[in-house]
């Protein structure tokens, strides 16, 4: 005798977790297709064609000018625009397009090369500038959207790439080789012509500008970089108002950077920090009092000038290398902020006020 099996009752596989008329409109968009559209609409005008030309020298040692591209886009009611320093550098003359209809000549108003960085000003009427909403890249995740609007190869002006936030807090090589932190890696495609164009997120806020990409064929790899917005709100009014950013400098021109076997041969009371060997003159630590070297020794084959402050910490905050400084200065501090700078002399601990300079150009 068969025993008849028990009816199985089946949910049915659901196929969303939203119903379809939440994810489609009567278009035929979807959510995502909607958010790009709206912001590509909104900022797209904003965003402008660079054009430079820049005399160079051939093989022969001729003049020759020369014609290079970028992107960069609007700030302001006033005819400020954004872009990189690169993209300007050495530049006899540059123009700015706003999609077909209108050029006009730029002037450069403030540049930032450490940064890399640059502010022009066009001549027009406001009604033809339509300024970008600056957003901020403190809270940035990674994962989250990244829009890229640009101009790649000088020539497809207005294009827009979407992609993802890869990575945060990367290390990039400036145009003046001296390293710029806190860059905002992306996968949206940047290729050369995009330099000086936004990065968006999906509300269309500017959370950085585009600045490089890593490809070893010159096109777009899927690893683009960004200058974070934060940083550009930084050093924007030393750029409108004085025409360069002032750099806050310690006046530091030459340490060792210890590191714990450094420390076990010169004997230092700290396995790391910077051994001060000499600052330059009149510079803030030079007036504060503080110490470089005050002899030579001779370690194996090397000379190895010693008896200099030992700097361990800026306000309380510890250093163990001149990068790691810079980055401190550059990312905390102004001009004018006075920091207790902790020195280790002859065995004891000292707390010395120092007022940051300007690093001079």
């Amino acid at each position: 005798m068969v025993t008849p099996r028990a009816a199985l009752t089946l949910a049915p596989t659901p196929t969303s977790v939203l119903p379809e008329t939440a994810l489609i409109d009567a278009s035929g968009l979807d959510f995502f297709e909607r958010r790009v559209i709206n912001v590509y609409d909104a900022v797209a005008p904003s965003v402008v064609s660079i054009t430079t030309r820049v005399l160079r020298r051939d093989f022969f040692f001729n003049v020759v000018p020369e014609e290079g591209a970028g992107s960069g886009f609007v700030l302001d009611k006033d005819g400020h625009i954004l872009t990189n320093y690169h993209v300007i550098e050495g530049a006899e003359s540059i123009e700015a397009t706003f999609g077909d209809q209108v050029t006009a000549p730029a002037a450069i108003i403030g540049v930032d090369p450490r940064n890399d960085v640059a502010v022009l000003k066009v001549a027009l009427a406001p009604d033809l500038l339509q300024p970008v909403t600056l957003g901020s890249s403190a809270d940035l995740r990674v994962g989250q959207w990244a829009i890229a609007i640009g101009n790649p190869f000088g020539q497809f002006g207005r294009t827009l790439t979407t992609g993802v936030i890869s990575a945060l807090d990367r290390t990039i090589t400036g145009p003046d080789n001296r390293t710029i932190t806190g860059i905002i890696q992306t996968d949206a495609a940047i290729n050369k012509g995009n330099s000086g164009g936004p990065l968006l997120d999906s509300s269309g806020r500017v959370i950085g500008i585009t600045s490089a990409i890593f490809s070893p064929t010159g096109t777009s790899a899927g690893v683009g970089f960004a200058v974070p917005v934060d940083t550009l709100k930084r050093i924007l009014p030393d750029l409108l108002a004085l025409g360069r950013y002032r750099h806050p400098w310690l006046g530091i021109r030459y340490a060792y950077n210890v590191t714990p076997g450094l420390a076990e041969v010169l004997k230092l009371p700290a396995r790391d920090g910077l051994l001060l060997v000499q600052m330059y003159n009149g510079a803030p630590l030079a007036k504060a009092g503080i110490r470089g070297a005050q002899r030579e020794d001779i370690i194996g084959n090397e000379r190895v000038y010693t008896g200099g402050d030992l700097l361990i910490a800026i306000d309380g905050r510890p250093v163990s290398s001149v990068a790691e400084l810079e980055t401190l200065l550059e990312n905390q501090y102004r001009v004018g902020d006075v920091v207790q700078v902790s020195v280790i002399r002859e065995g004891r601990t000292l707390e010395v006020p120092v007022e940051l300079a300007e690093e001079p150009q």
